[in-house]
């Protein structure tokens, strides 16, 4: 999310984008405006939830972490400048991502006006990693202890996380950080991680039993005491 300073729309690209590989013709400006896709990527390492951060190379806030992101380009749709987006600053590709939220205060920048249209997803932490030439780091970091990140984009990945969290109570939104058939107790983990606390596991199964998401298979997998009966997700569940 672009955060305005009193500046022009020239000056807002030459900023973001100094070594001119966002040209003006490729940004959106017949109306004065800038369009920024930014892009919330969250996964779990270590119970913890975690979102996907670059670190900048370039100013403005150059040496801080941020989403990825930047300028939709001329005749380019939302949908595939996140996907280049995620290409280029974290070497990401084939993501499911879903539009999350619509960030716009025309107030921000008394002479252009900044939409932020912002994306989201789950993904496993096995993801590959690789920084775009405007950022030096492309890393996970915990959710629970985010530094200010540029642009004021805390305000974004805390939205990205009531909703994620919010789709807990309807849908199987962990289905993409677990594999095909896993315990009750892995899902246990994922929805905790994702809460950030720990849960009742005789309410917990009490609850995933009554949203009927889930269905038990044939197999078992071998724990430190008995058997755990392996789960999966039934193919009508919401995502």
């Amino acid at each position: 999310m672009v955060r305005g300073h009193g500046v022009n729309i020239h000056t807002w690209v030459n900023l973001y984008s100094p070594d001119g590989s966002e040209l003006m013709s490729d940004v959106s400006q017949k109306t004065n405006s800038l369009v920024v896709v930014d892009v919330v990527l969250f996964t779990i390492q270590d119970r913890r939830l975690h979102v996907l951060l670059i670190n900048r190379r370039t100013r403005p806030h150059a040496g801080r972490y941020a989403l990825p992101g930047g300028f939709l380009r001329e005749g380019e749709s939302l949908d595939g400048a996140a996907v280049r987006e995620l290409r280029e600053d974290a070497g990401m590709d084939k993501v499911y991502l879903e539009q999350l939220y619509t960030f716009d205060d025309p107030k921000r920048a008394p002479e252009s006006r900044v939409i932020t249209v912002t994306y989201y997803a789950l993904v496993p932490p096995t993801k590959a990693l690789k920084p775009g030439p405007h950022a030096s780091e492309a890393a996970w970091l915990p959710v629970d202890g985010l530094p200010a990140l540029a642009f004021g984009q805390n305000r974004i990945v805390e939205y990205a996380l009531s909703r994620v969290r919010n789709k807990l109570d309807y849908t199987n939104v962990g289905f993409e950080l677990l594999p095909a058939k896993f315990t009750l107790t892995d899902l246990q983990s994922v929805h905790e991680a994702i809460l950030g606390q720990p849960l009742d596991k005789r309410n917990f199964r009490r609850k995933v039993a009554q949203k009927g998401i889930v269905e038990p298979t044939s197999e078992w997998a071998p724990t430190g005491h008995k058997p755990a009966q392996l789960y999966r997700f039934l193919k009508s569940g919401g995502k």
